[in-house]
């Protein structure tokens, strides 16, 4: 029997060009070598630590409150991510947090999916912790730009283009980092409460090695929920400049959930809450009275 034959022909189908990243500057690759050799001396040092504490990190409910204290009710920064913060009344997110992630096209692709998939589940992490919605859905108000030097001011304005609320000149305290910033997070309150968080952009360094990366991913989204400064006293902890720990700790993980306790209000003073963030800290550490 012969075959049949079809009396046009099928075209072959079209194989898609491999996408690659664009060649990088000197300035950047640069930066990429420093930031790994960065990376090695502090693994050299046992710091970096991915284990999240353990007996040689002890906290008490007391040294929690005093944590929480220090890093939710001062600024790190006076503005502008300049000078030194003072105190400050306590700010957090009160309506769902809607993220986008936008990444600039220098990066590898290899490395921009990975990267993506690993904010998307800290941030489902964040979510189950806090008890605050957090998605990636409608238009975004929180924006996580992973960028080089190359393409930083590119993914910059296309963030802004995309909050509302949020111009480009608002965000060039994240254009010009000196080198030993591997990241940073800008928050606004920009409705009627000023205490109340409406926008965020995280900017995380595209050339921060794999740990560093992840480092800052856990720790930009966490200050733009409302855990806006460091002390030199809290540990085991990632708000704490000496870079002992990487990645979010259970000790973190704590402040993150007083912080989105509904007994704790947006505009509270340290003063008015402490009595409240002493209970919520026994609660954390002993279980209710």
């Amino acid at each position: 029997m012969p075959l049949a034959t079809s009396a046009t022909p099928k075209a072959r189908p079209t194989q898609a060009a491999p996408v690659v990243a664009r060649p990088t500057s000197q300035e950047s690759a640069a930066l990429r070598s420093y930031l790994g050799q960065v990376q090695t001396a502090q693994l050299g040092q046992g710091l970096l630590r991915t284990d999240g504490g353990g007996p040689d990190t002890p906290f008490t409910a007391d040294m929690l409150a005093r944590n929480f204290e220090q890093i939710v009710f001062f600024n790190e920064y006076a503005r502008a991510l300049q000078g030194n913060g003072g105190e400050s009344p306590l700010r957090k997110w009160t309506t769902p947090i809607r993220m986008k992630i936008i990444t600039g096209p220098g990066l590898p692709p290899s490395q921009a999916r990975g990267d993506a998939e690993a904010i998307r589940a800290y941030a489902r992490r964040l979510s189950g912790i806090t008890g605050h919605p957090i998605g990636f859905f409608g238009r975004p108000n929180f924006v996580v730009v992973v960028a080089s030097e190359d393409d930083r001011d590119m993914a910059l304005n296309e963030a802004a283009a995309q909050i509302p609320g949020i111009s480009a000149q608002s965000l060039d305290a994240l254009r010009n980092l000196n080198r030993d910033t591997y990241c940073a997070v800008a928050a606004y309150a920009a409705g009627s409460d000023p205490n109340t968080y409406t926008a965020a952009v995280a900017l995380i360094r595209a050339e921060n090695p794999g740990l560093l990366r992840q480092s800052c991913i856990h720790e930009e989204l966490a200050q733009g929920l409302g855990l806006a400064n460091d002390s030199r006293d809290a540990r085991p902890s990632i708000f704490n400049d000496d870079d002992e720990f990487a990645l979010l700790t259970g000790h973190d993980e704590l402040l993150l959930k007083m912080l989105y306790d509904d007994r704790l209000t947006p505009g509270m003073t340290a003063e008015m809450a402490a009595p409240v963030t002493r209970i919520i800290a026994r609660e954390l550490i002993t279980g209710p009275l």
